[in-house]
């Protein structure tokens, strides 16, 4: 059973699993900032302040360079503006100085304590995805209005840029990973507003247990997997934070798994069958 837990502003260091494993990377081939200086004529001292200002104009995804025309487009299903594709190349979550490479490092340290040698990382997947891994291999529903062109930001009809690190999961399962943590910048069109922006960060955690790992306690596999995602955050939690006391949990009677069969179940991820994927 394939299990997402966490969502949250997130990154760090370069990915050497991604380039072992040729997974569509990203990076800049040229420097995508700069500093100028200016001068403040309301400071009687004169004091100059620092602009930061994005020169963003090539991306190398994957190994193939991708210019801004190629982004942002005369298209008529384009609905990328400059100044999205302009923070393409931040990746907050990959500075380790930066509180949200600070936190996914946290994280970080979380897994490879408790579950040591076990999980992979992966923080450089390409944010350019298909329709088809944004929506369709999550089971997002035809008519979901996440598919709109006011909700998602299409490069063209078939191209998105992605609005969860979930549009990774079912390309990973098929490369074989079962335990994995996916950390990105993911894009959306909403408004700015207190708790909206375009842009923002997510880290994915799953993990496919065998029937080995559950059929020895006793317990059905939907609760195994309750059980195991439950303990492991809130052992996050206290790693994070400290002593901490968690009042309530969702229902978990409500969590399907997929067909019982888990063996069954990863070969129909494996193979691009994951109709019955429950998240």
């Amino acid at each position: 059973m394939a299990i997402s837990f966490a969502q949250s502003t997130l990154f760090s260091k370069t990915s050497l699993v991604l380039h072992r494993n040729s997974f569509r990377g990203f990076r800049f081939s040229i420097p995508f900032s700069y500093f100028s200086t200016s001068s403040s004529a309301l400071s009687t001292d004169k004091t100059h302040r620092q602009t930061w200002k994005p020169l963003v104009s090539v991306l190398d995804l994957g190994g193939v360079k991708i210019a801004k025309d190629d982004v942002v487009r005369d298209d008529p299903t384009n609905n990328v503006p400059d100044t999205i594709f302009s923070k393409l190349g931040m990746q907050l979550h990959r500075r380790d100085q930066h509180p949200i490479g600070i936190l996914k490092n946290a994280i970080y340290d979380y897994f490879d304590t408790n579950y040591p040698n076990k999980f992979d990382k992966f923080d450089e997947l390409c944010p350019l995805v298909s329709v088809t891994e944004n929506f369709d291999d999550v089971l997002v529903p035809a008519d979901h209005v996440s598919r709109s062109y006011n909700d998602t930001y299409y490069v063209d009809s078939q191209t998105v840029l992605r609005c969860h690190t979930s549009a990774h999961q079912a390309e990973l399962l098929r490369k074989g990973y079962t335990h994995f943590l996916v950390t990105g910048d993911v894009y959306r069109r909403d408004s700015i507003d207190s708790t909206h922006y375009p842009v923002f960060h997510q880290m994915e955690g799953v993990r496919v247990f065998t029937l080995n790992d559950w059929k020895a306690s006793g317990m059905d596999a939907t609760t195994y997997a309750a059980v195991d995602l439950k303990n492991c955050l809130e052992g996050l939690a206290r790693h994070l934070f400290g002593t901490v006391s968690v009042e309530a949990w969702a229902d978990f009677r409500n969590v399907q798994s997929i067909t019982g069969n888990e063996e069954s179940d990863l070969e129909n991820m494996k193979s691009g069958d994951s109709g019955g994927l429950h998240q």
